[in-house]
Order: C-alpha cells, then sequence, then structure tokens
C-alpha cells in the first residue's frame, strides 16, 4: 500500500453549462477540499444553506476513507458567487408582497423585508433539495478521490525523502562502529605509557621509589593500566546504542514499504532515533564520533518534521 499525505488539495464542480448541462436545468454546485496535518481527523463544512443537509453524508464518505488530518470542506452553489446582481421578477415581488402581508395580518410587530432579503429571497438558485443532496454527495465523492490522489503523490515524495536518509544515518552508523575499537586501544596504550613513565621517574628517583614502596612492579603496571582500560571501554561502549538505532532504521522501513496509517508509529520511531543519538552523542569520547552524533541528529530531525505529515 502507498504512504499517504495528510497535506492535499482539490476542487470539483458539476453542473450548470460549464458542465455540458442547460442553464435552466439546476444550478452548478462547486467543492473545495483543503487537508494539512492534524493528530486526529478533525473534518470542518462552511456549507451553502442549501448544501447543509448534506453534511452528513459528506462525513461518513470522507471518514470512510481518511484516517487523520485537518480537513476543511468548502461547498457553493455557483449562481451565489456571480458577482453582478439580479433583478427579481414581479411575479416574485409580487408573491413576497402577498406574503409578508398575510404574516403582517397575524403579527402587526413583524418587521418588513429588506432589500437584502428580498434580494436573497428572489435570487436563491432554484432546485429540489433532495435533487441538490444527492447532486453534492456525488460532487464529493469526485472531489474526494483527486483528494486522496494528490495526499497518495505527496506521500510518495515523503517516502523517497525518508528513504534517502535512513541510507545516511546508515552509513553514520557504519562509520561509528569503528570508532570505538581504536579509542579503546589508543586509551589503554596512554595507561601503560603513563605507568610506565611512573615506573622509570621512581626508578631515577630513590624518594619516590620509596614512597611507592618498591612494591609496583612492570607487570602490575600493565594490569592497572588493562583495568583502566576496561572501564574506559565500558564507559563509551556504543554497540548497544548502534544495534538498537539499526533496528529502529530496519522498521521504518518495513513502514513505509506497508503504507497505509503509518505516521503515528513512524512519529514514535523517531523519538526513539534521537534518543539514540543523543546517548551517541553523550557518550562520545572523540571530536569524529561527536560529528557522527551531531550529523545523526540533524538527519533525524528533518525526518521529523515530514513524518508529521504522514497519515
Amino acid at each position: 500500500m502507498a504512504v499517504y499525505s495528510m497535506t492535499g488539495y482539490a476542487t470539483a464542480q458539476q453542473g450548470g453549462p460549464s458542465a455540458g448541462v442547460a442553464a435552466g436545468a439546476g444550478p452548478a454546485v462547486g467543492m473545495e477540499l483543503r487537508s494539512v496535518n492534524s493528530r486526529f481527523l478533525d473534518i470542518s463544512f462552511k456549507l451553502a444553506d442549501e448544501l447543509r443537509s448534506a453534511e452528513p453524508a459528506l462525513r461518513e464518505l470522507l471518514t470512510s476513507q481518511l484516517k487523520r488530518g485537518k480537513v476543511e470542506v468548502r461547498a457553493w452553489v455557483a449562481g451565489r458567487q456571480d458577482s453582478s446582481v439580479h433583478s427579481p421578477g414581479a411575479g416574485d415581488l409580487q408573491k413576497l408582497v402577498s406574503l409578508q402581508d398575510h404574516v403582517r395580518a397575524w403579527l402587526p410587530l413583524a418587521q418588513p423585508l429588506s432589500v437584502a432579503e428580498v434580494l436573497a429571497l428572489t435570487t436563491r438558485p432554484v432546485g429540489h433539495s433532495g435533487e441538490m443532496h444527492e447532486q453534492v454527495v456525488e460532487l464529493g465523492k469526485t472531489a474526494l478521490q483527486a483528494l486522496v490522489a494528490a495526499r497518495e503523490r505527496e506521500g510518495r515524495r515523503l517516502a523517497s525523502m525518508l528513504t534517502d536518509r535512513l541510507q545516511q544515518l546508515r552509513q553514520l552508523a557504519k562509520d561509528a562502529q569503528p570508532l570505538i575499537p581504536q579509542l579503546v586501544a589508543q586509551q589503554r596504550q596512554r595507561f601503560i605509557d603513563r605507568w610506565n613513565e611512573a615506573l622509570a621517574a621512581s626508578s631515577a628517583d630513590p624518594a619516590a621509589s620509596g614512597s611507592l614502596g618498591n612494591a609496583v612492579t612492570g607487570d602490575m603496571a600493565r594490569d592497572r593500566a588493562l583495568t583502566e582500560a576496561t572501564a574506559f571501554a565500558i564507559r563509551i561502549d556504543v554497540a548497544e546504542e548502534l544495534t538498537r538505532l539499526d533496528s529502529h532504521l530496519t522498521e521504518i522501513e518495513r513502514l513505509l514499504k506497508k503504507g497505509a496509517d503509518v505516521g503515528k508509529r513512524l512519529d514514535f520511531l523517531i523519538q526513539e532515533l534521537h534518543r539514540e543519538a543523543n546517548t551517541l552523542g553523550s557518550k562520545s569520547s572523540s571530536l569524529e564520533l561527536t560529528r557522527i552524533s551531531v550529523d545523526m541528529k540533524v538527519l533525524i530531525e528533518q525526518m521529523r518534521e515530514q513524518v508529521q505529515n504522514i497519515e
């Protein structure tokens, strides 16, 4: 399955002359879907008054295919967005006057209709509410299909970027592995050299030799140096961190190949990667290992920013 981004945009229109339908056959309905990242699925609607009855059906349609993301749904009747003002017909005005007189005969305190209210009532698109309900639901299916396709395209781009960062992290981990034995060997040699220098100084200075109690031999110095080197090796050993890091990278690769709704699992694994990179840096005893840790954290941060957009 594909990896889907939570970011996408789609628009669709149905009905009206532009769709090959006669102007009197019915109003043209337009719809726009915008989607951005969110921890959960959050759908908001901005529908024209005559289209609000379709909101439950549209919500059910969207939740059947989308798992996460903040989705904004806008739908309108094209005639309502026309910048020109249409003159109401005499028949419509006469009907409104008759209705107003009838209402005010029973409710004398009722306010008369304003010009804006008259225009809104007389220019409202003609169409059966049931027909418009079906029309906007079908339009929602078309727009949703386009939105899912847009999110899939963006998801492929994100997956490609993450795969590239995974390869770079594996290379950095590979570069770090041989550094630890080298550091341990160098530190062990420093300890041995330091103890040999101390022995040489004690042999040259009888007073110093007396302070050592003539009890320190070359073998003892070598054993002490090896003990110190072993303790040092334990402190800087990052084999466990590198093993866990490799395991996390393998799991991320598996999830990217699996696809579907993997965003939350990827976000958790990115946090684990960051923890291992931090531990690697805290145990660093060389500039090279510190540089590797910093480079890892830069790559992981780049991945974190992109993973937050994956469904």
